[in-house]
């Protein structure tokens, strides 16, 4: 399914800056911390190595848009795939997934609302670039369009674009 969808959902603002905020301090899981599904990374900007990669599975039985309220779409879990905790800089913050079935991305901003897309990748992978990205948490899921349907993908995270 190819079709560029790039939306701001204030809706779920809300929703995000409870399970993805980032109060307290420390290393991923305390103080406050959430974890995704497949866990949770602190990067800062100018990471290394440039793209952070991490092997995640898409979907689930969770449908964004109906139970969220929102127009982002794809099946996934109810929780966040993947949490990051970033430190900006001056640097864009692009956050991708890589799969070999048609995959969506919902990022959870730190002050509230999401950015969703579809096919902005290559080929029908999803993308999501913030070109002033703010510190925080950032809580991500990575969707297939299929409920139930689950699949292996690379989440990747990058200040210099996907590569």
């Amino acid at each position: 399914m190819k079709a560029h969808h790039l939306a701001l959902i204030p809706a779920l603002a809300l929703a995000v800056s409870a399970c993805a905020s980032t109060s307290g301090s420390g290393g991923g899981g305390g103080g406050g911390r959430v974890n995704g599904v497949f866990g949770s990374v602190n990067l800062q900007a100018g990471f290394t190595p440039d793209p952070y990669r991490v092997n995640v599975v898409a979907g689930g039985t969770y449908e964004s848009a109906r139970e969220l309220g929102t127009q982002c779409r794809g099946w996934t879990t109810g929780d966040g795939t993947y949490v990051l905790y970033y430190t900006a800089g001056q640097y864009p913050l692009t956050i991708s997934a890589t799969s070999d079935t048609d995959t969506t991305l919902i990022v959870g901003l730190p002050g509230g609302g999401f950015l969703c897309d579809d096919d902005s990748g290559p080929g029908l992978n999803p993308q999501v670039t913030i070109n002033r990205p703010g510190s925080g948490g950032y809580a991500i899921w990575v969707a297939t369009y299929s409920s139930g349907q689950m699949a292996p993908a690379t989440l990747s995270i990058s200040e210099i674009g996907q590569r």
